[in-house]
């Protein structure tokens, strides 16, 4: 990259020495004619203000020419030799400073700029990444998704397909287009190019679609008076009337032919409620429809523990999903299920509330060591200690047999779903927000970003496995967590343990952390192990989480107290792809758009490396030949985000030509079924299918 912008500014030094050559003329011409006008005047008016007569106009004129041709004239300035050099040195400073800001955006920003933009197009890129809309014309307001618009935007509804989009592709030059009205405003980013867009008269109506292509474009001579969404380009106004310039198309990766990637979307939280019934289901149901519309594969359901196992041990109520399941099976779509076995509410994206089985908590508020706990005896409820997977302390039962019980009843439950195919997924939760990790990172126990979080190894269970390795190995004092790990919000260097040469790397630290991080692996093997005797033949995926600040630095701190034990020294991820192979389960691993971050100011000063973790985990998983699934961690509405998702799910230069076996979209919501955004979505959803799309 570095290469290529050497070269583009190498290539264009003489044209910038021809511009500031042409900005120097130009101000003398200025004055030339600033000269010529001081001329005419004198010759049209004598000293007194009075019209001179001709042969007085003659003598003016002659003695004006002569003071011109004079080097001391004053007519026309003559700028000295310096000054235009001075003049030169200024317009080359500036355009090297704007040089350097345009290197360093198209590297390090993956802005799309023009090899000669100016300042003004990098105001504008940097407004439309904050989330505003910035026409051609320089005006500039706040997009839909920050709760302003223009005046007379009307809500959106929904097209059910592309074809409600201009079927004309963008030439090079602009191109001019009459519409009436006032244009309404929707998010517009840098590499949009959209066409008119034709209204309907609510969301989710597919029926009136075809009524709403007739009638929301102009070409009949007809008024029209409802609102259109945003037309990416320069907008003037003729007679009422709307002359639409659109902007010629950005370099995009075509992906036509590439690989058939299936898209899922992931339902919301709240679909099925605490009485195990299924919310809304009209409403629902024309969802699905016009997700099916746009081919989406299927879509992904949390079936969680404290709804279905709420009231009493191995009681289970799956009315609520048995109908869901129905729905999705009459409009042929598939399935991927979550077995999830953490509570739901304490994390960022969690709008619902779903504790853990009543019955649990009872258990817990006599014998809170079922949760884990932190040094200063803190307990997280938000699943169960791992400690507990083979004491039998749930009336009876042991944690992994009470999940196994569950897995069961599903499977049994569900046979039909299984054996016709519409389940393609298993995905069994493993800890907190269903990821295989310890809760290292709770907010409410005062965490915040880029804290290091805490070691959760302090209820009695998980200290009785740490006094026997402690024993095992010889040394009874390092039966004991580390004291000097700093607390939840620390960062690295402000600790003993984690700093640079710190306690992680002498010989308790490496104890210490070889224990911690088996655990969670032991405790990982011995769940799909159930799950793979409970689903027999299906697909099975684990959730791995994405943390990658401090990645730079050499403890990894915050992966360390996640039960991740992946110092700069030593590779962690090996170990979890060697048992993930062993149960022939898939990685789903919420990377695709983590590379995305790396410019991001506050990944920076937390030394994070989004990058370097994806890179790690993948070649990992590709290593010990694991299938990868993945889904995004951030909510993506924009083409920039879906290009970016695309570009890792499907990388182009992997030698091996290897991609992610699906795609999940988080989440459903009203925000994804506004007629933009859907719109957008359904052009993502057929690049991951490799079919061709139109670059409007």
């Amino acid at each position: 990259m570095s290469a290529d912008m050497q070269k583009l500014i190498g290539a264009n030094e003489e044209d910038d020495e021809e511009e500031i050559e042409m900005d120097v003329k130009e101000e003398d011409k200025e004055d030339h004619e600033n000269g010529q006008k001081h001329i005419a005047a004198q010759m049209m008016l004598g000293a007194d203000g009075v019209m001179p007569s001709t042969s007085h106009q003659f003598q003016i004129q002659q003695q004006l020419q002569e003071q011109v041709s004079t080097p001391g004239g004053v007519a026309r300035r003559s700028r000295p030799l310096e000054e235009k050099e001075r003049t030169k040195l200024r317009e080359r400073h500036r355009r090297a400073i704007t040089a350097r800001i345009l290197a360093g955006l198209r590297k390090h920003g993956n802005y799309n700029l023009r090899v000669r933009a100016d300042i003004n197009d990098v105001i504008a890129a940097l407004a439309r990444e904050a989330g505003w809309v910035v026409l051609p014309d320089g005006t500039t307001f706040p997009s839909r998704s920050q709760g302003s618009r223009p005046a007379g935007d009307s809500s959106a509804g929904l097209t059910s397909s592309s074809s409600q989009m201009l079927s004309q592709q963008a030439p090079p030059t602009s191109l001019q287009g009459v519409s009436s009205g006032y244009c309404a405003s929707v998010e517009y980013n840098a590499c949009h190019m959209k066409g008119v867009f034709m209204p309907t008269p609510a969301p989710y109506d597919l029926s009136s679609s075809g009524h709403s292509q007739s009638s929301g474009m102009v070409g009949n001579g007809g008024e029209q008076t409802e609102s259109l969404p945003l037309i990416a380009g320069s907008m003037e106004v003729i007679n009422d009337k709307q002359i639409i310039g659109l902007l010629p198309k950005l370099p995009e990766r075509d992906f036509a032919g590439t690989p058939y990637v299936p898209v899922y979307v992931m339902l919301p939280l709240g679909v099925v409620n605490m009485k195990c019934e299924l919310v809304d289901p009209d409403g629902l149901l024309k969802l699905l429809r016009v997700l099916k519309s746009i081919n989406v594969d299927g879509v992904m359901i949390d079936c969680w523990w404290g709804i279905v196992e709420a009231h009493a041990p191995q009681e289970y109520n799956w009315n609520g999903y048995r109908r869901l399941f129905q729905m999705v099976h009459e409009l042929k779509l598939k399935l991927q299920v979550v077995m999830s076995f953490h509570e739901c509410g304490g994390n960022v994206g969690d709008d619902v509330c779903i504790p853990l089985p009543h019955w649990v908590a009872e258990i817990g508020r006599s014998n809170p060591d079922i949760f884990f706990t932190d040094r200063e005896g803190r307990r997280n409820t938000e699943c169960l200690s791992w400690g507990i997977d083979k004491e039998r302390v749930l009336r009876g039962r042991t944690a992994v047999e009470v999940y196994f019980d569950f897995m069961r009843s599903f499977r049994v439950e569900f046979n039909e779903f299984f054996e016709d195919g519409i389940i393609s997924m298993v995905e069994v939760g493993l800890g907190p927000c269903g990821e295989l990790r310890y809760p290292s990172c709770p907010v409410k126990h005062g965490w915040r970003y880029p804290g290091i979080g805490e070691f959760q190894c302090y209820d009695q269970y998980m200290l009785k496995s740490l006094r026997k390795a402690a024993e095992m190995r010889g040394h009874r004092f390092w039966a004991r967590g580390p004291d000097n790990a700093g607390s939840y919000s620390s960062h690295p260097h402000e600790t003993g343990f984690f700093c640079d040469e710190g306690d992680y790397d002498g010989y308790y630290g490496r104890f210490f952390l070889n224990w911690y991080s088996q655990l969670l692996i032991n405790h990982g093997d011995l769940v799909l192990s159930l799950a793979k005797l409970a689903f027999e033949g299906s697909c099975i995926a684990a959730k791995l989480p994405g943390i990658h600040w401090w990645y730079k630095t050499s403890s990894h701190a915050a992966e360390l107290t996640a039960g991740f034990y992946n110092p700069c020294n030593r590779d962690g991820y090996i170990a979890i792809a060697a048992m993930l192979h062993k149960h022939g389960a898939a990685l789903n691993f919420a990377c695709a758009e983590l590379q995305f971050l790396e410019r991001r100011e506050d990944l920076q000063e937390a030394l994070a490396n989004p990058q370097g973790l994806v890179w790690q985990v993948l070649n990992a998983a590709w290593e010990a030949c694991i299938t990868v699934v993945s889904e995004n961690a951030f909510v993506c509405h924009d083409r920039v985000g879906y290009s970016k998702i695309l570009e890792n799910v499907k990388p182009v230069n992997d030698p091996d030509g290897r991609h992610f076996s699906s795609f999940t979209y988080l989440r459903l919501t009203p925000l994804l079924m506004e007629r933009q955004n859907f719109m957008e979505f359904e052009r993502f959803v057929k690049r991951m299918h490799g079919e061709a799309v139109l670059y409007l």
